[in-house]
């Protein structure tokens, strides 16, 4: 069912959300969906997180913590893909206990402290974690279209040409209200690359690779690992950001997430891209998936903004700087190759 033929999502954002009569219905729906799963509340629920495009609320339970994300109607879709995805991957991702997806609503299990949190070695640990959710995209390929239809963003290579047009017209408001010195200089430079993008989103077009979600946000802190045995059971959340894309463009934010950790040139950056391609080692040859997982992480840029761009509508004037400029950076970074 499209995101058009749904029931409107109800109100939200920061002002709805913080309002005791958001928080009531919420609750009371927390409390209903957990009757239905045979469980109840012990304990207060708290508000850990207002931000411009979610919220979070957390309560204690008779089957531990609980977790309701409520999101605004641009990522209402992430109630709809956790149960798309819960079903063809159900290892990957935490299956909810509930989802209203009218209202963008969804309810988790506790899963675990994140990558970012636990005592690991990142890289090494990006190794082990990576192939897990290459394997997740292989196995939602085949329902692209139903990703599609629940309202995830189609930024498919045959898409982007046109997006870049979007992302460039998004950066020229920026620029006019909010660019700096040397703002305009580089917003030209990226549009001197129109006619580039294209073509290379028709080479990435046709590689044997199929489609499927791209996280677009997948760093340590949006990566769960809790201990399975001697082994990690890495599960992935937090997929307010995604898209459907070439499933490489996903290594973008993680790739660039690690470097930071480590020197840019650092062998180690290599290994996890190279565990991570193995896992589509049947697809394509090595040297020609390293070149692909590099064009793709290059047209994901465009992507990158537009999604930094809708989460970040909701915040005004005074909202984090830093935030509100990055839509921007997302895409004059696509100058740097």
């Amino acid at each position: 069912m499209s995101r058009s033929a749904q029931v409107p999502v109800l109100e939200a954002g920061t002002a709805v959300w913080s309002s005791a009569r958001w928080r009531e219905q919420a609750v009371a729906w927390m409390d209903e969906r957990l009757a239905a799963a045979g469980a109840a509340r012990v304990g207060e629920v708290e508000q850990p997180r207002v931000r411009a495009w979610s919220t979070l609320l957390t309560a204690p339970t008779t089957i531990g913590r609980v977790w309701l994300k409520a999101s605004r109607e641009a990522t209402a879709f992430e109630a709809s893909l956790y149960r798309i995805l819960a079903r063809v991957s159900p290892e990957s991702v935490l299956a909810p206990l509930a989802t209203d997806e009218a209202r963008g609503w969804v309810l988790l299990p506790d899963g675990g402290p994140t990558l970012a949190l636990a005592a690991l070695d990142p890289a090494a640990a990006l190794e082990t974690i990576l192939p897990h959710y290459a394997r997740l995209q292989l196995a939602a390929a085949p329902h692209v279209g139903e990703l599609i239809a629940a309202g995830v963003e189609d930024m498919r290579p045959e898409a982007m040409p046109p997006r870049f047009g979007e992302a460039v017209e998004m950066a020229r408001a920026f620029v006019s209200v909010r660019g700096r010195p040397g703002d305009a200089e580089a917003l030209e430079r990226v549009v001197a690359l129109r006619e580039p993008f294209r073509g290379w989103c028709e080479r990435l077009a046709a590689s044997p690779v199929p489609h499927s979600i791209d996280h677009n946000d997948l760093h340590e802190r949006n990566i769960l690992v809790e201990p399975a045995g001697e082994t990690l059971r890495p599960r992935f959340f937090d997929w307010g950001d995604a898209v459907v894309a070439h499933p490489f463009a996903s290594m973008l934010v993680t790739l660039d997430s690690l470097r930071q950790r480590l020197r840019r040139d650092d062998h180690r950056v290599a290994r996890v891209r190279d565990a991570y391609l193995e896992v589509f080692s049947d697809v394509a040859p090595h040297a020609e998936l390293v070149a692909t997982l590099a064009l793709a992480c290059r047209v994901a840029k465009v992507a990158r903004a537009l999604t930094f761009a809708r989460a970040v509508a909701g915040l005004g004037d005074d909202g984090n700087p830093a935030l509100i400029r990055g839509p921007f950076e997302a895409l004059r970074s696509l100058v740097d190759g």
